[in-house]
């Protein structure tokens, strides 16, 4: 009798781990079933390792990449633009929404399995046109051209380059200097000098820290030594107020902000407002930027505008632009909008929507107020029609070479809710060269608005 109870315990023990098994595999199913089926060792989806399921379009339906056909976009031009979003053939380039969104274009279902068709259609957050004309407005320049909606986070365009036409790659790339970094994708793993750009940084450290900031005065005579080492600006400025050395871009009175308030609170800041951290957008993983604090007060007067070691992303500089047009919270940007899946009907995804407050409000309106007053004061004819806020750059990076070029900013309008970056490689003037790309990218990106309803979230 005792030798029953005893099977029978054993008997009872192994039905519960079976039970259990059971249970933990049906949730890892349902939890991971499409990351499992997207893998590349599974030959239903893959092709050594081009995957040969489902098909990249932009928010309008024009087709970007089919992978069950092995085919793109039939215009060179959004062929070449589009690149670093859609991949290429062999998997160079890493950070690509084809990478990133492979698990919703495969068709996987916990009920049926893959779907009995193609694949799925993943539909990204891009226009074509606007994903073109970033393209174009680069003009062979490496650089990063992106712009995104602040209230959900859709990116229209995110422009890396150099770049090529997938279906005929140039020969000899890996020596030629213009395609030096082909694979990089500028816009999401690049990493650039931030320049005057990062005085908004500065900026944002003052207003909370210095409390007599706005009633200040500074004096520029064109020069100004720290410890030794001197910190120059284009022309002499003059005496002017806190909103003025901004508008002006002066680095002398940068500089001495950046040494009272010391390199610590520098790269608290830095890293409060997401430039130092990577983040994920739409699964793909950002490169985290650089800040190293300044041993002396030269450098860490250099360090203040945006020199010595600061080291930004595009796409980060771009969600804390979406941060001070939003009362300091940041829609972290995306760029998966939806799936459909066999027959066309949708399939249910999360929202893809994720937040994060990276400014007190009263601090974001100041700097908001602050970068409005650039473009009145500074920056001439640009937006024409729009109201917007905005910070150029232009970051030394070494002697001999020309300086990178950066324009940053947003439009000041609830219908037409923008925020913007550019970048060129050694572009020189951040106003002459990223400000008159983002001029025509935001003008083109704003007919979204205004021809038709907002692009929907």
């Amino acid at each position: 009798m005792k030798q029953l109870r005893l099977r029978s315990v054993m008997v009872l023990c192994l039905v519960a781990f079976l039970l259990l098994g059971t249970a933990f595999f049906c949730g890892r199913y349902v939890a991971d079933g499409a990351q499992w089926a997207s893998s590349r060792v599974n030959a239903s989806a893959y092709s050594g390792t081009r995957l040969t399921r489902g098909a990249l379009y932009d928010r309008n339906g024009t087709l970007l990449y089919d992978a069950a056909r092995d085919s793109y976009a039939t215009d060179k031009t959004l062929r070449t633009a589009a690149l670093h979003l859609t991949g290429d053939h062999e998997g160079n380039i890493g950070q690509s929404a084809l990478n990133a969104v492979s698990r919703h274009m495969v068709g996987f279902s916990p009920i049926t399995g893959l779907s009995s068709g193609t694949g799925h259609g993943v539909y990204l957050t891009i226009d074509a046109d606007l994903q073109s004309l970033a393209y174009q407005c680069l003009k062979g320049q490496k650089g990063a051209a992106v712009v995104y909606d602040y209230k959900t986070g859709e990116i229209l365009c995110a422009a890396s380059t150099p770049t090529f036409d997938p279906l005929s790659p140039p020969g000899g790339m890996e020596t030629n200097d213009a395609y030096e970094g082909v694979y990089l994708n500028r816009v999401f793993s690049g990493l650039f000098a931030p320049g005057s750009t990062f005085k908004l940084v500065t900026t944002v450290a003052a207003i909370e820290k210095i409390p007599d900031l706005m009633e200040r005065s500074f004096t520029c005579t064109g020069t100004l030594e720290l410890d030794g080492r001197k910190i120059t600006c284009p022309h002499k400025h003059g005496e002017m107020d806190f909103a003025a050395a901004l508008a002006h871009s002066c680095n002398c009175a940068f500089a001495q902000l950046a040494v009272e308030l010391g390199g610590e609170t520098l790269q608290d800041y830095a890293e409060q407002l997401g430039l130092l951290d990577a983040f994920s957008v739409s699964d793909l993983t950002t490169a985290a930027g650089k800040f190293e604090i300044a041993e002396s007060e030269g450098d860490l007067g250099w360090s203040g505008v945006g020199q010595h070691k600061d080291m930004v992303s595009p796409i980060a500089m771009l969600r804390f632009m979406g941060a001070a047009a939003n009362g300091g919270t940041a829609l972290t940007p995306r760029f998966f909008l939806k799936e459909m899946g066999d027959f066309g009907t949708p399939v249910p995804t999360l929202d893809g929507k994720t937040s994060e407050k990276l400014l007190e409000p009263s601090t974001a309106e100041t700097l908001y107020q602050l970068m409005l007053n650039n473009v009145e004061v500074e920056y001439g004819v640009i937006f024409k029609g729009l109201i917007a806020g905005a910070k150029s750059g232009t970051a030394e990076v070494g002697e001999g070479k020309s300086p990178h070029s950066w324009f940053v900013g947003f439009i000041s309008d609830e219908d037409v809710p923008l925020a913007f970056t550019v970048v060129v490689q050694n572009g020189g003037s951040g106003l002459a060269n990223a400000g008159a790309i983002a001029d025509k990218l935001v003008a083109q990106a704003s007919k979204l608005y205004r021809t038709e309803e907002a692009p929907a979230s």
